[in-house]
C-alpha cells in the first residue's frame, strides 16, 4: 500500500498570514475525509467537508458526498455507512474543486492524521486537473499525543475521553465538528500564540518550541516565577510554579533548572515536555 509522504520538519511554513497571526485571528481550514478505501492511487473521496474558521466564526464551508468515477457498488462501506444511492445523486470530485479550494486558500489546514487526508485530496484535486501542494498543515494527531495522556488518540477516542458527542462518527461533517471540538481542547492545553507555534509540536522527538524556549530564557533573565504547564512521559499534564535558575543548551532538548515555587530542592524539566510557560507576575 502506498503511504502518503512525509512530513517535512526542517523547513518552516512562510513567514507573514495566516501562520504568524494570532491564533484566534489566522484562517484555518479544518477538512475530513471519507474514501472507499486506504490507497490512494485506487480509492476515491465519497465525502468531504471543509469549513473556513477563524476564531468562532465560520467564514465559509463545503460539505458534500462525492460520486466517485465508475460503478459505487463498493463504495458504502460499513464504516461510513454512505448509500449507493447517496453517491450516485452526489457531483463528482471535479465540480467541488474550485470551492475547496477557494475556502483552503490562504488558511492553515487542520485534519486528523493529516498526512493521510492530505495525500488523497492532492490526488482528487490532480484527477480535477489541478495541481495542488501542502507542504505545511497541523496534525491533530501528533498535537492529541503531545497534549494528553490517553491510551488512544483516535478521533472517536478523543471525543470520548474529552465528552464530546460523536454520534455520528466518519462522517465527514460530524468529524469536523468533533475536530474542532479536539483542536480547542488542544490550544486550552498548549496556550500557542500562533499556527507556527503548533506547527513545532512533535510527537515521538525531542524538538523544543522555539516560544517556549523564549519564554524561559526570559524567565531566567528576570529571575520570574512561572506558571508551567508540565507533562512527563506517560503521565498526565501537571501544573507547577517554577522559578528558573539555569539553562542548560548544552544537551538535547535543552533543561530547565530550577526549584517549584513551594520547595527549594532542585528540579529540571525538559523544554520540549512543556506545555505552557507563562511568567508568573506578583504585586
Amino acid at each position: 500500500m502506498a503511504q502518503p509522504p512525509a512530513r517535512s520538519t526542517a523547513v518552516e511554513p512562510p513567514t507573514g498570514s495566516p501562520w504568524d497571526e494570532p491564533l484566534d485571528g489566522a484562517a484555518l481550514a479544518f477538512i475530513d475525509l471519507e474514501m472507499t478505501g486506504l490507497e490512494r492511487e485506487r480509492d476515491r473521496v465519497v465525502e468531504i467537508c471543509v469549513e473556513r474558521v477563524r476564531g468562532d466564526v465560520v467564514e465559509a464551508c463545503v460539505t458534500s458526498c462525492v460520486r466517485p468515477d465508475g460503478d459505487v457498488s463498493g463504495a458504502g462501506d460499513k464504516i461510513h455507512g454512505i448509500s449507493r444511492e447517496e453517491l450516485a445523486a452526489a457531483p463528482p470530485f471535479s465540480a467541488l474543486a474550485g470551492d475547496v479550494l477557494r475556502v483552503l486558500e490562504g488558511a492553515v489546514l487542520v485534519a486528523h492524521a493529516a498526512e493521510h487526508d492530505v495525500a488523497f485530496l492532492r490526488e482528487e484535486l490532480r484527477r480535477a486537473g489541478v495541481c495542488w501542494q501542502c507542504e505545511h498543515f497541523l496534525d491533530t494527531l501528533d498535537l492529541s499525543r503531545r497534549a494528553f495522556n490517553f491510551k488512544s488518540h483516535r478521533l472517536v477516542s478523543l471525543a470520548k475521553e474529552l465528552g464530546i458527542d460523536s454520534t455520528r462518527a466518519h462522517r465527514a461533517e460530524s468529524d469536523v465538528r468533533v475536530l474542532r471540538s479536539v483542536f480547542a481542547h488542544i490550544v486550552r492545553e498548549l496556550r500557542p500564540s500562533t499556527p507556527r507555534d503548533l506547527w513545532h509540536v512533535r510527537t515521538g522527538a525531542a524538538h523544543v518550541r522555539p516560544e517556549i524556549l523564549a519564554a524561559v530564557e526570559t524567565a531566567l533573565a528576570a529571575r520570574a516565577p512561572a506558571n508551567v504547564r508540565y507533562r512527563s512521559s506517560g503521565r498526565a499534564a501537571r501544573d507547577l510554579v517554577f522559578h528558573v535558575t539555569a539553562l542548560r543548551r548544552d544537551v538535547d532538548p535543552p533543561i530547565a533548572i530550577g526549584y517549584l515555587d513551594h520547595s527549594r530542592g532542585r528540579r529540571e524539566l525538559r523544554l520540549d515536555r512543556i506545555l505552557s510557560f507563562e511568567l508568573l507576575v506578583r504585586g
